[in-house]
């Protein structure tokens, strides 16, 4: 998988034009749409839930990555597939039986994804490598969008890249990125990025984006 992904997360989105906002996220050349699911339990930030999954999904024609920042997943593994998740990923902090969950996002027909925060080691997602289809390494601490990129990630980064090897997983990473470390993690081995206020931000959202894959 050598293409390069870009996930904008719409944490940086007016929530008052969130319709509008994941349309022109498409438009200009986004992948998927990283939807930040937050309980003010795991992080200290709270978001959305189910609701605003489901009233996206028919706007876009692209995925919908959902990424849960939440307290015992398992419990909503379904109501979000349900609602429209395309790719679901869980925090290996989160839940007691991540391999169970795993298994559960793809029995009913998602994408499975598992995230590490930046203290979490790399290697405590070699268990799990063979029922993940997306990998998540957090290069800021969870909860709040705007935060400075962690360079530390570069080299967890590396490390799952090898720990995937030849399988079919996207290496994606979400924190801090921008124009000036997109090349980093994309050669450290990252093929999807999440970016936020970069592109939000950016006045051209369409170069932005084509910026960020380093074409």
């Amino acid at each position: 998988m050598n293409k390069v992904m870009i996930s904008p997360s719409i944490l940086s989105a007016d929530f008052a034009f969130m319709g509008e906002n994941v349309v022109m996220l498409e438009k200009n050349g986004a992948d998927m749409i990283h939807c930040d699911v937050m309980d003010g339990v795991f992080v200290p930030n709270i978001t959305f839930g189910m609701k605003m999954i489901s009233d996206l999904k028919p706007k876009v024609n692209i995925p919908l990555d959902v990424h849960l920042m939440i307290v015992n997943p398992e419990k909503y593994v379904e109501k979000f597939i349900s609602s429209g998740a395309d790719y679901l990923t869980v925090h290996l902090e989160a839940t007691e039986n991540p391999a169970k969950t795993l298994k559960q996002i793809r029995s009913l027909g998602a994408k499975a994804g598992l995230c590490i925060k930046p203290m979490t080691p790399a290697s405590d997602l070699q268990k799990y490598i063979d029922l993940v289809d997306l990998i998540l390494i957090m290069s800021v601490e969870p909860g709040f969008g705007g935060q400075k990129f962690m360079p530390v990630a570069l080299e967890k980064i590396a490390n799952v890249k090898k720990m995937i090897g030849e399988r079919n997983i996207v290496l994606e990473v979400d924190g801090g990125i921008n124009a000036e470390n997109a090349a980093a993690c994309i050669s450290a081995g990252a093929n999807c990025l999440v970016a936020g206020n970069a592109v939000f931000k950016a006045e051209d959202k369409a170069a932005t984006i084509r910026a960020l894959k380093c074409d």
